[in-house]
């Protein structure tokens, strides 16, 4: 039996400071956008908007998340002094290696994003996953340093070395530390890597890479493209209806 919505990402459950206009960055449409939206195409201009004020901790942390997911995230993930959750600590570990990096840290937010209501559906470790989903590109400054380029197999090669010393001072396990830095190291080139938490990795960045990095393909080809990369289910019916209809 499939599991039925969250109640927590549920609307009758929002205020109404959740549902909420932003104007487009091209021609000032105004667009409506629900606090889990990481992205809005313009219906005027057809120009994707990114959601400012985008919400990556409602999936996981609300009230209702114990109903929905069936563990507690609080008790799975929640680590550190002040009560602050692992993955806060995590993206601010993240935020501070980036810097001023304002494109490396809101992609890794809304790869993050992604990684959270896919593992909603996806079977998978929720602690492996989104520690994976903040790190991917831990490493892509170092390999711009190292190697003059971001390619992919760089940032695979710089990003567990960074990644690893960040997750062992939070007092991660090492199963999971071990976990997260084999994720990294394919990322790109996935070398025989085929996980549950992999897969939901994959395809959250896929889903936050696919408008930058084809901005000229048409629906017809983003959909064979996207059958042809996605792993999960999920992944691949969000990418369809963000991207191809």
């Amino acid at each position: 039996m499939g599991r039925t919505m969250c109640p927590g990402q549920d609307t009758m459950f929002w205020s109404a400071d959740d549902v909420f206009e932003i104007p487009c960055g091209n021609c000032g449409h105004e667009i409506e956008f629900f606090r889990d939206d990481a992205r809005r195409r313009c219906p005027k201009c057809q120009h994707m908007v990114k959601n400012p004020k985008l919400n990556l901790g409602c999936a996981l942390w609300c009230e209702h998340a114990k109903e929905c997911l069936g563990y507690d995230p609080k008790e799975k993930l929640a680590a550190g002094e002040g009560g602050a959750s692992l993955v806060d600590q995590l993206v601010d570990a993240m935020k501070m290696q980036f810097g001023k990096d304002e494109k490396r840290i809101n992609h890794a937010l809304e790869v993050l994003g992604h990684a959270q209501d896919l593992i909603k559906s996806e079977e998978g470790d929720p602690k492996v996953v989104l520690s994976a989903a903040v790190l991917h590109d831990i490493g892509i400054q170092e390999a711009e340093k190292k190697h003059g380029s971001n390619r992919g197999r760089y940032q695979e090669m710089e990003g567990p070395p960074i990644a690893r010393p960040i997750m062992e001072g939070l007092g991660m396990d090492k199963e999971t530390i071990d976990h997260v830095c084999d994720i990294i190291a394919n990322h790109h080139t996935v070398r025989g890597m085929d996980t549950p938490e992999f897969r939901i990795l994959w395809d959250s960045d896929w889903l936050a890479n696919i408008p930058d990095v084809y901005p000229d393909f048409d629906k017809e080809h983003l959909s064979k493209l996207i059958n042809k990369v996605f792993k999960t289910e999920t992944g691949k019916q969000k990418a369809l209806s963000m991207y191809a209809q």
